[in-house]
């Protein structure tokens, strides 16, 4: 049985007290909790401060272009659809260069975890405003502040099919533990959304700013009720922060309703290598 050392990488280099570090120990925790090895696993990973986790990780592992991790989980996920798949990536990368992507992923229900770095800011480039920034927000990149508002990344995810949202806080690794585990259990596209303080270039949502700001849904709370998770959503315009499972529903995933899938893995059809062969010699 796996142990969360055994997903252990290179040691990371993210900058002393980022939000990123309990994001990587809780992940390693979850998948050895709920049994998963590094070889049952294939992660994408977007570009930034949470893509330098391809290193830091021992699993199957692919960097994606920028904004372009997801298409590459759901080329794997098709692959061989009985492989684990995850994307983590940053809110930037995500929600910004990958919105596109992560519109469709969603309406699709790929069997796809997203686990998004939600620091606000590009942090790898030095702090720009991400697209998740609130309105008036200083940057290098925009020090007259923000003039759209701040991109309502679970509510699109809810209202554009996804299956499972939720929210987690880096600063609370325990409690995050246990949604990432509902997440990876899901069948379907299902979004973590990690608020993860950015110590370097972030002033603002600092840990102090979430532990406030910040609250954990009550049991009581309707997680199958499409129009009270939308409003516990699109409370960030608020600056309140529900922390849990805000939308689950069960709905065919989009690789069990393709029939080609229904007796076996692609990966696995007897002249897959052949035709891979034939593919790559084209750029030989």
């Amino acid at each position: 049985m796996a142990t969360p050392a055994d997903f252990n990488g290179y040691t990371p280099t993210w900058c002393p007290g980022c939000g990123n570090f309990g994001i990587g120990v809780t992940l390693r925790a979850a998948l050895a909790q709920l049994g998963f090895s590094p070889s049952s696993v294939f992660v994408s990973f977007g570009i930034g401060c949470s893509g330098n986790m391809n290193d830091f990780l021992n699993a199957y592992a692919s960097h994606g272009l920028h904004g372009r991790a997801l298409p590459v989980a759901i080329g794997m996920k098709l692959a061989n659809h009985m492989m684990k798949t995850i994307v983590v990536a940053g809110d930037g990368d995500f929600y910004g260069e990958g919105g596109n992507h992560f519109m469709h992923g969603a309406r699709g229900n790929h069997d796809i975890t997203v686990i998004v770095h939600d620091n606000r800011v590009y942090g790898l480039t030095t702090g720009q405003a991400a697209p998740t920034a609130r309105k008036g927000y200083k940057s290098k990149s925009t020090p007259g502040g923000i003039i759209e508002t701040e991109i309502d990344s679970m509510s699109l995810a809810i209202t554009q099919g996804a299956t499972f949202v939720a929210q987690a806080f880096a600063g609370n690794t325990i409690h995050m533990v246990e949604i990432m585990k509902a997440a990876l259990s899901h069948k379907g596209f299902s979004l973590v959304n990690v608020l993860q303080p950015c110590v370097t270039f972030n002033k603002i949502n600092t840990y102090q700013y979430y532990v406030k700001n910040a609250y954990k849904l009550e049991d009581v709370h309707d997680k199958a009720n499409i129009n009270k998770a939308l409003l516990k959503a699109q409370e960030v315009h608020a600056e309140k922060f529900p922390l849990g499972v805000i939308y689950q529903i069960e709905k065919p995933a989009f690789h069990e309703q393709l029939t080609q899938l229904e007796e076996s893995t692609l990966v696995s059809h007897q002249n897959s290598s052949y035709i891979l062969d034939e593919l790559l010699a084209d750029f030989r």
